[in-house]
């Protein structure tokens, strides 16, 4: 994995655990808790399209700044 995949992944996993919203990506039919390092380092640059699911108290925040997260680091989202 390249040094920008693991920040990336590093960068995602340090900002979702700052919320305590519920965030999990699907990547088709698997759904991974995007605050486990080792789910994402498995999941992430498949080259696939990622959806993001959040609930919780602070949803709306998680959710803009988990969006912003995946574009800059070039991640495909599905609904943004």
């Amino acid at each position: 994995m390249s040094g920008l995949g693991t920040r990336a992944i590093v960068e995602i996993n340090q900002v979702a655990n700052q919320f305590q919203s519920s965030i999990v990506i699907k990547v088709g039919k698997r759904f991974i808790d995007v605050k486990s390092i080792l789910g994402l380092s498995i999941t992430l640059f498949s080259n696939e399209v990622y959806h993001l699911e959040i609930h919780g108290p602070d949803e709306a925040e998680a959710k803009l700044a988990m969006e912003e997260l995946f574009i800059k680091h070039g991640l495909p989202l599905s609904g943004v």
